[in-house]
């Protein structure tokens, strides 16, 4: 089924080429529930090494395409952008926003400041979800940063809590100090790398899965399970790992700013992988093909200085 939606093109004064647009048409993107009154969008757009002084254009071109779920993180220093083009299109109120604290805001005290400068930065009066970025072990304070969230949550200015990155270890430690589970685990999660366990204590807790990095590597998009379900489908390998997120009950943030890519990581409900594409698929995971650091060792601050220099803030 597709929706309709109307575009004026004073509701998107900047960055966006309406010349030729009368309508636009989206998928009906399912929900996943993360509390009894709050559900995510299935996919979203995700901001990860978008510059700040793009992020606007590629929000609003994202909105016009039919995205209603925006994935941005203090440490990607672009949840500005993210605002100015919520502000700028008046969709404020009509999209899923989520955010994350930085490592070096973790701590209760910190954690609660950090949140207030999010809102600001973004213009909301209160945030979709809220995620703890990374367990950071080294310093030990993601307990204390959990209370401040779930504080934050009964307050009213945060609609679910979560965290990112947080391996069942950390999961178990949430769960047994504080007697509250995560709503959702924000993950690295793709074919060559799907984190199995993981996924178990997630789904044993009732924890939703968000995965990052959804497509992988590029070698993913070359496996043997995902072209034949691609030339089956008449479809793109990228749209067959984005099936396969999806039919596994997974939220995916791909991210693009080529207008027609990300048209196509919305374009995947028009067909439906068979249990024997879907197991193929999953069969790729190997521990070693992780694209992104190790929860368990990741010790990076998330400072402007630290994220600049290890390449995460593009000029």
């Amino acid at each position: 089924m597709m929706r309709t939606f109307e575009y004026r093109e004073d509701r998107f004064p900047k960055g966006v080429n309406m010349e030729h647009i009368e309508t636009a048409t989206t998928p009906d993107i399912p929900s996943i529930p993360l509390t009894d009154s709050v559900s995510i969008p299935q996919i979203g757009f995700g901001v990860f090494q978008i510059s700040a002084s793009t992020t606007q254009q590629a929000v609003e071109q994202a909105l016009e395409i039919g995205y209603r779920h925006i994935d941005t993180a203090a440490a990607y220093y672009n949840e500005r952008g993210v605002g100015d083009a919520l502000r700028a299109t008046g969709m404020a109120d009509k999209v899923f926003v989520t955010s994350k604290l930085r490592n070096c805001d973790q701590g209760y005290d910190a954690a609660r400041v950090a949140f207030d400068t999010t809102l600001a930065n973004l213009g909301l009066d209160h945030l979709d979800l809220y995620l703890i970025h990374w367990p950071f072990p080294a310093v030990n304070q993601y307990v204390e940063t959990w209370k401040a969230l779930l504080e934050l949550q009964q307050e009213g200015v945060i609609r679910a809590a979560g965290v990112s990155n947080f391996l069942p270890e950390h999961l178990r430690r949430l769960i047994d100090e504080t007697g509250k589970a995560p709503a959702i685990d924000q993950l690295e999660v793709h074919p060559s790398f799907s984190q199995p366990e993981t996924l178990r204590f997630c789904k044993d807790h009732g924890i939703a899965v968000e995965a990052y990095s959804p497509l992988g590597h590029g070698s993913d998009m070359q496996a043997e399970p995902i072209r034949q379900a691609a030339e089956a489908h008449r479809v793109t390998p990228a749209q067959v790992v984005l099936r396969w997120h999806v039919q596994s009950g997974r939220v995916i943030i791909p991210k693009s700013t080529h207008a027609e890519r990300m048209r196509q990581n919305l374009d995947v409900f028009g067909f439906e992988l068979t249990a024997e594409e879907m197991r193929g698929i999953s069969a790729l995971h190997d521990p070693a093909n992780r694209v992104g650091a190790d929860p368990a060792t990741f010790v990076q601050s998330q400072s402007w200085a630290n994220q600049k220099s290890r390449g995460n803030i593009p000029d």
